[in-house]
This record gives structure tokens, C-alpha cells and sequence, in this order.
């Protein structure tokens, strides 16, 4: 059917991050799990597989939200009637010549694509501020020690959030070029600013052309109480 589903808002065409990435698009929706209706899915046109029919209210209705931003996004930046699948990895499984990613997070979810001409890899990542008391808990699972030392006092709880965010991105970025897995200590966070614009360094070798010591461009922006960011190759 097409339809947008009973637990999602309309979806929302805009660019919440502070800089551009030329040709791509994002798309994005607020949702809410108690309002997933039996027949959302069948409404959406979008498949509900045996490991989504089992599980729960919330998983359902993520799902669905990102994977109706993702169609949008690939309607939007070419024509294409496309729901992305699942790899065995649980990574999307996106068109030929197109690169992606989707997020969701505290009823909200979004999706950004771009040609591969344009963009050879994107990761996009939302999640909810940390307390402070809970980001010093979390700490030295997410930061390397040159980014605990460069933590200025104040700021423990964004700074966390903000690292794992990031490098989250930069893993959905990577990953779909790279085929191997790294994880937090394999990068690091060399600055940031207020403005959303941060600096990543690789410090593992995932390829000849990814290797230690490459450096990338990150994004990011802060929406309430959620962090949204974004890095694109």
C-alpha cells in the first residue's frame, strides 16, 4: 500500500546537521510503539519477517519508521521504489551504486543516502544524552586514554555521547567498504567544536587506503536531548 504507518509522524525532508554532504538525502519521522497498529507493516508495504513478527512493540515500530525514512530518501534522490533488506550482519542492504545508513532512537528515526559518485560511504547515528554520573561510568569502555585527558570538567556527559555517537557513524560508514569490523578503541576523537564540525583519526589498519593515522570529517547536531551525527566518505 504505501501508506505511511500508524506509529509514524510524516516524515520530515530537511537537513538538521550544520554542513551539507552534496547529493545526498535524508529523511526522518517521529514514531511512538503504542500506536503500531496489526496491519502497520502490511499498510507500509514493507516485509515483516518471522524475527520482526516476534519481537517487540518498540523493535517493530524502529524498524519500520527507518525503513519508510529509507524509502523516502532513495524516492528522493532518485525515483527508486526500494526497502532496504537485512544483511546476515544486520546491516542494510542498499541498491546497487547507492550508499546509506538509518538510525533510530527515542521515537525518532532517519535515513540518509547518496550515490556512490557523490558519497563512497555514510554513517548516521542518534542517540540520547548521557548523565554525567552515567558517562563517567562509561568512560574508559568508549574513550581511548588520549580522549579521556582531553575531556574538559563539565562536560563528561556530551563528550561521551558525543564520542560513541561518532564513532559509531564512522564504523556504518566504513564498514560496507572495509568488510571488518573495528570497535572503540580502534579511533579516536581528535576535536570538536560547538558548531558540529569534529575531527576523527583511524588507529588500526582496515585497509591499504584505511589505515592508521587516517583522519576524517565528522559531524553533528544536538536536537533537545538527542545527539544526532554523521560521517561521510
Amino acid at each position: 500500500m504505501n501508506r505511511l504507518p500508524s506509529c509514524c509522524a510524516p516524515l520530515l525532508h530537511h537537513w538538521p546537521l550544520p554542513r551539507p554532504v552534496p547529493g545526498a538525502e535524508l529523511v526522518s519521522c517521529a514514531f511512538d510503539p503504542a500506536l503500531l497498529a496489526s496491519d502497520d507493516f502490511a499498510r507500509a508495504g514493507i516485509e515483516q519477517t518471522a524475527s520482526l513478527q516476534r519481537s517487540v512493540a518498540k523493535r517493530q515500530a524502529e524498524y519500520l519508521a527507518g525503513r519508510v525514512c529509507a524509502r523516502a530518501a532513495l524516492q528522493r534522490l532518485n525515483g527508486l521504489e526500494y526497502v532496504p533488506g537485512t544483511h546476515e550482519d544486520r546491516s542494510p542492504i542498499w541498491p546497487a551504486g547507492i550508499s546509506g545508513s538509518i538510525t533510530h532512537g527515542k521515537g525518532w528515526a532517519a535515513a540518509v543516502v547518496a550515490r556512490d559518485a557523490d558519497c563512497q560511504g555514510l554513517g548516521l547515528d542518534q542517540e540520547s544524552l548521557l548523565s554525567d554520573a552515567r558517562a563517567e561510568r562509561l568512560a574508559r569502555e568508549i574513550l581511548t586514554e588520549a580522549e579521556l585527558q582531553r575531556m574538559q570538567a563539565g562536560q563528561t556527559g556530551l563528550t561521551v555521547t558525543l564520542t560513541f555517537s561518532l564513532k559509531e557513524s564512522l564504523f556504518k560508514a566504513l564498514y560496507p567498504i572495509v568488510r571488518q569490523r573495528f570497535y572503540f578503541e580502534h579511533a579516536e576523537v581528535l576535536a570538536w567544536s560547538t558548531d558540529g564540525h569534529a575531527r576523527l583519526r583511524l588507529l588500526t589498519d582496515l585497509s591499504a587506503q584505511w589505515h592508521n593515522g587516517r583522519e576524517l570529517e565528522g559531524q553533528f547536531c544536538l536536537q533537545g536531548d538527542q545527539l544526532l551525527s554523521l560521517v561521510s566518505v
